[in-house]
């Protein structure tokens, strides 16, 4: 029975060594559970940029609003019924001579450029 006992005890020792000490136990879990962690925040991340260029898209397609907002924006267009001012500072007491510079006219913005 004492052969019995101190075997069982050694095999519960070598378990509990594997279990704690050995590369693939205990250790292995935890960072495993950390780099799960941190894909899911990226899964996150990475759904709401996806939800939100679905959206754009959407509005792309469905209507002239988004549209009109980037053409302006990037491109610099304006409204066929809209006036364009250009506000030029004057110039200041030190810089004599300073060259202010020239923006090239704005292109109209019209239904028909925006389909394209």
């Amino acid at each position: 029975m004492k052969w019995l006992i101190a075997a069982l005890t050694v095999a519960l020792l070598l378990l509990q060594y594997r279990m704690f000490l050995s590369n693939d136990g205990i250790r292995e879990v935890m960072r495993l559970q950390d780099a799960v962690t941190v894909q899911q925040a990226e899964n996150s991340r990475l759904s709401e940029r996806n939800r939100q260029l679905a959206a754009e898209v959407h509005d792309l397609k469905q209507g002239y609003a988004a549209l009109e907002e980037r053409a302006r924006t990037e491109l610099g267009m304006i409204a066929g019924n809209e006036s364009f001012y250009q506000v030029v500072p004057q110039k200041a007491a030190g810089s004599a001579g300073a060259q202010v510079p020239v923006v090239p006219p704005l292109r109209s913005l019209s239904r028909t450029a925006l389909a394209r």
